[in-house]
């Protein structure tokens, strides 16, 4: 094996090929640790970049099939510690989520590599553009990971790790999408501009085209932060209440415990209303319970009815509460079991639902469960799947539209974007994440809804089982929050809004517009044929 390009050798290109090899293995991992970090809870938004910029030095000049070699080293690295709150009480076969995601990274990076070693039919790559080509890649990578297989796993999308970054009023102009781009982005920009600096005999003296990639998305975000940036109220307020009521226990036994669930939200409702009574906290206009706080059929069953009925009267205000509905049978059809939002209205009781329309493979449904069953029996917990409902996310309650995206939900693009295009003004995010225990999970899910905010500039309300529950801003700050496996409830005057920033109004196309360069760019190196002698 000899290297891509003799003349233009990157730090590690002086060592043999089987001391190379090695190191470039290592480089990989740690780049997807840095991945990692820079993550929610912790607010190192900026590693995502350092992490990007040593990915792009690792796959410069290598063949597709290195590529994707260290590119499922980095998914590793990143994935792995990312989402080890999945095997919380399942054990080793969580293992299979973090190895599968990879591929797409893995994926990713072949693709990245090709367009870092173009042939001398489209030598004009070697402008300066390759880091833009290698960014639209990735987003293919995570355009493909949020929808297949089953429905998609977009969780750990670059763009959930920057609600605290520069980076994030880019939200707000293309979505999620253009996030994820604007980091990697800088990140391969500033590999690129390195290498060309420190090499020799490759355009080391002309880094300014691939300076411009480097610094251009970080610029870009803190000049349109004023200008689409805005927690201004444009049709009122609303007052909200959101009660944590939490749980006996954590743990997948969670729905053994549902009556005492129901009762906790009750009970922690009840002290909100005497707080309300004697002045010491605002009257709401709306009251929100996370979901599955009512996992006994409030509809059906008289004495949940009964707790609900009570709640509402006693807080003088609607409820919305997540509840599994299990209505009969329509025309020989079964209609349920179904994960809904319920709205509840003091002295005449269920008056609307909205169903949750993206429900959770492997924890709300059963995929190939025959399968899934030589590795755990954990799955036999799921008895009857859950059906997903067909109805956009957004109830009319005291005189508001209040768009739901239903915890999973939250990570999907275009379920949070239908429900704020149907006339949300406010988001409601109920969740439930009490199986999870006291991981990162529910912090990683707070920064995805932090990042909603912004891209739809509307307040989002946050509310969990067991922690944490949140009062976030249309500028993604959060003002208000619980602790995890606490009783509590938030009180909060919260604006409503009616912009639709151009990320809404623009949808999926920011997406496929990058999905459609990458995909070009594979497709024109391709044709064009990898560089001679590139290296392993």
């Amino acid at each position: 094996m000899v290297d891509a390009v003799v003349t233009a050798r990157p730090a590690w290109q002086g060592l043999t090929p089987r001391m190379a090899v090695p190191v470039r293995m290592v480089a990989a991992v740690a780049g997807g640790v840095l991945l990692f970090a820079s993550f929610p809870p912790r607010t190192l938004w900026w590693l995502a970049p350092v992490a990007f910029a040593v990915l792009g030095a690792v796959l410069h000049g290598r063949r597709a099939r290195a590529g994707f070699g260290y590119g499922y080293l980095f998914g590793l690295g990143f994935l792995l510690p990312l989402l080890v709150w999945t095997g919380s009480f399942v054990g080793w076969p969580w293992l299979f989520l973090p190895a599968i995601e990879a591929v797409f990274i893995g994926a990713a990076g072949a693709g990245m590599a090709m367009v870092s070693a173009p042939t001398a039919t489209v030598a004009w790559l070697r402008a300066g553009v390759t880091p833009v080509l290698g960014a639209a890649v990735w987003v293919v990578g995570e355009a493909a990971r949020g929808r297949v297989p089953f429905g998609g796993f977009p969780w750990g999308k670059v763009a959930f790790g920057q609600p605290d970054g520069l980076f994030l009023p880019l939200a707000a102009l293309g979505g999620s999408p253009l996030l994820s781009f604007a980091v990697v982005l800088t990140g391969l920009g500033v590999a690129e501009v390195t290498r060309r600096l420190l090499v020799r005999g490759d355009a080391g003296d002309r880094p300014w085209a691939p300076a411009l990639a480097a610094v251009v998305p970080l610029l870009v975000g803190v000049a349109v932060a004023p200008l689409v940036v805005d927690t201004a109220p444009q049709a009122g307020s609303l007052t909200v209440a959101i009660v944590q009521g939490n749980v006996p226990r954590a743990g997948l036994d969670f729905n053994s415990q549902r009556r005492a669930v129901l009762d906790n939200h009750r009970d922690r409702t009840d002290l909100l209303a005497d707080d309300v009574r004697a002045g010491r906290r605002p009257q709401p206009d709306v009251v929100l319970w996370p979901e599955n706080a009512a996992d006994i059929d409030p509809i059906r069953n008289a004495d949940a009815t009964a707790v609900v009925d009570a709640a509402a009267d006693r807080i003088g205000a609607p409820i919305l509460l997540g509840a599994i509905l299990d209505p009969p049978p329509v025309d020989g059809r079964v209609v349920g079991p179904q994960n809904a939002i319920v709205q509840w209205e003091p002295g005449v009781g269920p008056t609307a639902e909205y169903v949750k329309r993206h429900v959770q493979p492997f924890g709300e449904y059963i995929p190939m469960r025959r399968v899934a069953r030589w590795f755990s029996a954990e799955v036999d917990r799921v008895r009857r799947p859950l059906v997903p409902g067909d109805k956009v996310g957004v109830l009319d309650v005291a005189g508001t539209r209040i768009a739901i995206a239903t915890c999973y939900e939250v990570a999907f693009d275009g379920v949070v974007r239908d429900a704020v295009r149907a006339g949300g003004t406010v988001l409601a995010v109920p969740t439930n994440n009490a199986t999870f225990g006291y991981t990162e999970m529910t912090y990683q899910q707070l920064a995805m809804s932090r990042v909603r905010a912004v891209e739809h500039s509307r307040a989002v309300l946050v509310a969990a089982t067991s922690g944490v529950s949140a009062v976030i801003e249309p500028d993604g700050s959060v003002t208000a929050r619980t602790g995890l496996f606490t009783a509590d409830a938030l009180v909060a005057d919260v604006p409503l809004r009616t912009t639709a920033t151009l990320a809404t109004r623009l949808g999926a196309a920011p997406e496929w517009l990058l999905v459609a360069i990458g995909v070009a760019a594979l497709l024109m190196v391709g044709l064009g044929g990898r560089r001679r002698g590139a290296a392993d």
